[in-house]
């Protein structure tokens, strides 16, 4: 059995959704981030970052004492090993999935994280920061619909892992203030993905959050910013 540190956001839904895509056993230990809950001792010694995600396997393919993984790209990773599922195994196929998982992890994750922030959480809009932020998200799209025109997913013909990452960020676009139009490979990619009963599930996990399209969310929403904003001043 895995157990599963998250919290709704895009980096927690990436396990989350690996981990209904792969079928594999896990209970969910939600981490209330408004009350700074990852930052007790007691999560630290789990993960030393402070952040989520972080998984302890209690059952590893070695057959030793379970073990702790945080950073969620080192954690689908391990999935991905542990099952022999969602990443390719020939090494083209295993490097072309890892690099789109790094894009992720080095580009549209801070990137769009970025403009988030500046976007919709800053208290003091920053013109030149908002633009800065939702440009370079807005490039670095293109680069996927460029990929998403030469393969059907980002490794190539299989879903795997580099999907994941990417569209647990990417389907926020709208949080982050960023357009998917005239991009029609990424907008292909993001309805596929949508019909796959485990990414829906994945996304829940642990709870839903409210949608920018929902005028009956619109109190959450303003609850949720206003934490957000806690979140960012302190």
């Amino acid at each position: 059995m895995i157990e599963l540190f998250t919290a709704s956001t895009p980096n927690g839904w990436k396990v989350s959704v690996a981990l209904e895509a792969l079928g594999l056993a896990y209970e969910v230990r939600a981490i209330d981030l408004m009350s700074q809950a990852q930052k007790a001792p007691e999560y630290l010694a789990i993960n030393p970052n402070g952040r989520i995600p972080a998984i302890i396997d209690h059952a590893p393919t070695d057959g030793g004492a379970p073990i702790t993984i945080f950073e969620s790209g080192a954690i689908l990773v391990y999935l991905a090993e542990k099952t022999g599922q969602l990443m390719p195994t020939d090494v083209r196929g295993r490097m072309a999935c890892l690099q789109w998982l790094m894009f992720q992890m080095g580009g549209i994750g801070p990137m769009m994280g970025q403009a988030n922030v500046f976007f919709r959480y800053m208290p003091e809009k920053i013109p030149t920061a908002i633009m800065r932020y939702q440009n370079e998200s807005r490039r670095l799209f293109e680069v996927l619909d460029r990929r998403l025109g030469e393969s059907e997913w980002l490794a190539g013909d299989a879903f795997s892992i580099a999907d994941i990452a990417n569209w647990c960020w990417v389907r926020t676009y709208k949080w982050s203030g960023v357009s998917v139009n005239e991009l029609p490979h990424l907008r292909r990619w993001l309805d596929a993905i949508k019909t796959r009963e485990a990414c829906l599930k994945g996304v829940t996990i642990p709870h839903p959050m409210p949608s920018l399209d929902d005028d009956e969310a619109a109190e959450a929403k303003a609850n949720f910013v206003k934490g957000a904003q806690t979140m960012v001043q302190r």
